[in-house]
């Protein structure tokens, strides 16, 4: 017979003979919980409470950064957007436009002319109507002139009708594609296909609509705080051609750039190649920002592990204030007990003996404490995010660290009252009354 086989009969005697060790501390610690229910769950309330902070707290801020992210990622991480940044009074605007003309298409003729690697690309004309037929019940849309690269770029599906096309963009033709919360505003349940919006004084044809899409919670690194839903997208020329009219010669002549590139791994340099050339062109007048959705993306995974750390440490103060307790009421249990621990060391048992006995009563209120805290933790946080609204998301993992934790500190906690138990004197201990 082989070491090896030899091994195996003697691992399972190894395994049988700790359970058999341990059974008895599991059934004695067991049942002196149960003989002291009230005690025993006021000693796991911290446990509980702890538990259920780790959990509900994480769920917050796993839902926040996970829709954050995926709007991000909604960007495109292959693509690079430079926004236009225009003052917010006139005064500001007429001193800016003494030094450049704000974004342009001169802009965009000079990136695609020195700037490779771009795959497809389209400026964006952003136009907000006054007037409306129909009356949106809703906010009021905007609309969005952009060319059918667009579609593409952003990452839009047609769920009814479809995308206008080139021949229709050099045509400047009076159409446009629908977003899910602007049909929603303008048509209710109605289908919008064929039916006509008059914007401002120019009336559109509706061909399509697309589906719903992420919006951002909060601003995003430049990126104008809109509805990505509420959106109605114009052939980029029609919009130029046919509404420009009521805007401001002073305004950016477009006000927004979207490139797609060959590779994520590319964003970075390049973004470095457009910023160089735009302030050449604009004079440093910093009037334009450049968004790298791939570096907004890595950032936000950094800030998200950040946030989950802090989120457990502040949290752990509750695991720690009820390890504090499960320490106290096993002091307290050794007054109580102090007979019984000194006839178990008379009729044999050793110091091992009494420390396991003691660790295990430790680790079963912090396990039971545990499970309670985890579905109190859950339904805290469908609790928040009914009342609140926000979104939260419950992950395996922050169930896995918050109760590993709290098994943790009950088993740290429960040491030191299990050695001093161990200390005692069974002859002192007999005679304590």
């Amino acid at each position: 017979m082989s070491t090896r086989t030899a091994q195996v009969p003697l691992l399972r005697i190894g395994y049988r003979r700790s359970i058999r060790q341990y059974a008895p501390d599991f059934h004695l610690g067991l049942e002196n919980l149960l003989s002291h229910k009230l005690r025993s769950l006021l000693t796991m309330l911290g446990m509980i409470f702890g538990v259920a902070a780790v959990v509900s707290m994480l769920s917050i801020g796993e839902g926040a950064q996970q829709k954050v992210m995926a709007f991000i990622q909604q960007m495109g991480v292959r693509n690079l957007i430079v926004e236009a940044k225009e003052p917010v009074n006139n005064a500001e605007l007429q001193k800016l436009r003494r030094t450049t003309q704000g974004l342009s298409f001169e802009d965009y003729r000079a990136i695609l002319k020195d700037v490779s690697g771009v795959l497809a690309s389209t400026p964006r004309k952003r136009f907000a109507p006054s007037e409306w037929t129909p009356k949106p019940q809703q906010d009021s849309p905007v609309v969005y002139g952009v060319d059918p690269d667009y579609l593409e770029i952003a990452g839009l599906t047609a769920v009814n009708g479809r995308f206008f096309s080139e021949a229709e963009n050099a045509d400047a033709a009076p159409v446009c594609v629908l977003g899910s919360a602007a049909k929603l505003s303008l048509f209710g349940s109605a289908d919008p296909i064929g039916k006509y919006v008059k914007v401002d004084t120019q009336w559109l044809h509706v061909i399509g609509v697309v589906a719903p899409q992420l919006s951002a919670q909060t601003d995003i690194a430049g990126m104008p705080n809109q509805d990505s839903n509420n959106l109605i997208y114009a052939p980029l020329n029609a919009v130029v051609m046919r509404m420009a009219d009521s805007q401001s010669y002073l305004k950016d002549e477009i006000d927004g750039i979207y490139l797609q590139l060959g590779s994520a791994d590319d964003s970075p340099k390049i973004a470095d190649v457009v910023r160089s050339l735009l302030k050449v062109m604009h004079h440093n007048a910093n009037d334009f920002s450049v968004i790298v959705p791939a570096e907004l993306l890595a950032e936000q995974r950094r800030t998200e592990r950040l946030f989950s750390t802090v989120m457990v440490a502040i949290a752990s103060i509750s695991l720690l204030v009820g390890g504090i307790g499960i320490m106290n009421i096993m002091l307290a249990g050794i007054l109580e007990r102090t007979r019984e621990i000194g006839v178990r060391r008379a009729v044999g048992a050793r110091k091992s003996d009494i420390v396991r006995q003691f660790v295990v009563e430790a680790v079963l209120i912090s396990f039971a404490g545990g499970l309670l805290g985890i579905f109190f933790g859950f339904g805290m946080s469908r609790l928040i995010a009914l009342l609140a609204g926000w979104s939260t998301i419950v992950t395996a993992g922050s169930i896995l660290l918050a109760f590993l934790v709290s098994i943790s500190v009950g088993l740290i906690f429960g040491i030191y009252p299990a050695v001093k138990a161990a200390r005692l004197d069974p002859v002192e201990a007999i005679r304590y009354e």
